[in-house]
């Protein structure tokens, strides 16, 4: 398969452009989504600890369950037609949301079934999403092309939150949902419109799919640097997953602040999100890939931080606090993301790459739905602001991989030979 070489920025790319349109619109729909969903548990359904915790863990349950699965059938396919399906999935379920609660019977345990089927196809779509860009691009330039995409995700963050918070003193949070099923649905067809020369694998190159899935694992479990990634990525995941899990409850029950001000917060983890985003090349050009990995940790450290003190602050403080916090926290994530993600598809074969992704996802993804359910859990037993204060500990030890191996001194990660 043949990639146009195309020097200077990927934009000159017309699949690129379009794949950037899409995820652009999609990722607009996704924040309204991110502020709706749990204001819609809280508010109008009024969840517990514990229900939070089964409704985020049923948001991410599928990387656990399918994800192994995914990796090995996206590799068989062809990933642009895999996220198309995906997007169009994504957006039936959410309308879900509207009508059902437009006639009245919206319950929990509907939300539970809904964030399931979003998540299945979310693992369809990221196992696919970052297997096509390699294809899609020359790579020489899937970096730039990453922060092109991760640029625009935080533009959207900036706007998305405030305005849905907004919204939400005029409008049921239930309808902002159908925001979301119009972004996918965009993606879907901007997608569709990209012509490319991606094929499916001949059936004769294939081999049985337990087969393909043991060669992801095994190209992962034998690369030190995967491993060395994969084990930060999994405790920043285990960690940040218990807070944002009971952050909503905290922010909306216990501290009492209004939607429309849960909204501002995120809007200012957006603020960090395109600073990481703007800078994480140059920053990792500056400093090296590794120690940009191993700084972006410890700054990914101090930021959740701010979430463990936050509910034991006075009343003014409260608000800063979070905001400071999610800055920071957005703008360590996203340069850690960024770099690391690179790393990975330079390092991997073109053929392993949905296999390898998937292998990734199955661990450090997989991970959310048990920190979902161990957050409700302890939330329940200990108090939502504790359990908060563990995961912010936990997060902490993410740093750890890279303080004691080599390649957090490295200033250019290894990579698959051209």
């Amino acid at each position: 398969m043949s990639v146009p070489v195309s020097p200077g920025s990927p934009l000159v790319n017309p699949g690129f452009r379009l794949l950037w349109g899409g995820q652009a619109l999609s990722q607009v729909g996704f924040q309204f989504q991110t502020l709706a969903m749990p204001v819609i548990a809280v508010t109008l359904l009024h969840a517990t600890e514990a229900d939070m915790g089964f409704l985020n863990a049923a948001n991410t349950a599928a990387f656990l369950l399918v994800g192994l699965l995914a990796g090995g059938w996206v590799d068989r396919m062809r990933k642009r037609q895999v996220m198309i399906v995906a997007d169009a999935v994504r957006a039936v379920a959410i309308c879900a949301i509207p009508v059902l609660w437009s006639m009245g019977i919206l319950a929990v345990w509907h939300l539970y079934v809904i964030a399931g089927l979003i998540g299945v196809a979310t693992v369809f779509f990221d196992v696919g999403y970052q297997s096509y860009l390699p294809i899609l691009v020359p790579s020489e330039q899937v970096g730039r092309a990453n922060g092109v995409l991760e640029g625009t995700a935080q533009i959207a963050r900036l706007g998305g939150p405030s305005v849905a918070g907004a919204l939400l003193t005029i409008v049921a949070a239930p309808w902002l949902m159908l925001i979301n099923a119009v972004g996918f649905a965009c993606s879907a067809l901007l997608l569709g419109a990209i012509r490319d020369d991606e094929r499916p694998r001949p059936v004769g190159e294939r081999q049985r799919l337990l087969v393909e899935i043991r060669e992801g694992i095994t190209f992962v479990v034998g690369q030190p640097l995967l491993r060395v990634l994969v084990t930060s990525t999994m405790l920043s995941n285990l960690g940040s997953t218990i807070i944002f899990t009971l952050l909503t409850l905290v922010v909306l029950r216990d501290l009492g602040l209004a939607p429309e001000l849960l909204g501002v917060v995120f809007s200012a983890g957006a603020v960090g999100g395109i600073a990481g985003a703007l800078f994480a090349s140059r920053i990792s050009e500056r400093l090296g890939e590794g120690p940009s990995l191993r700084a972006s940790t410890l700054l990914g450290t101090v930021g959740v931080a701010g979430f463990a003190v936050a509910a034991y602050l006075p009343s003014a403080g409260v608000l800063p606090t979070l905001m400071a916090a999610e800055c920071t926290t957005s703008l360590a994530f996203v340069v850690f993301n960024m770099v690391q993600v690179t790393a990975r598809q330079r390092l991997c074969p073109p053929p392993l790459l949905g296999r390898m992704n998937a292998s990734i996802r199955f661990v450090v993804w997989g991970v959310m739905p048990i920190a979902a359910l161990l957050a409700g859990w302890c939330g329940g037993l200990l108090g939502a602001p504790v359990t908060i204060i563990i995961g912010a500990l936990i997060q902490g030890l993410s740093a750890v991989p890279f303080l004691v191996s080599r390649y957090g001194a490295q200033r250019e990660l290894p990579r698959h030979p051209e």
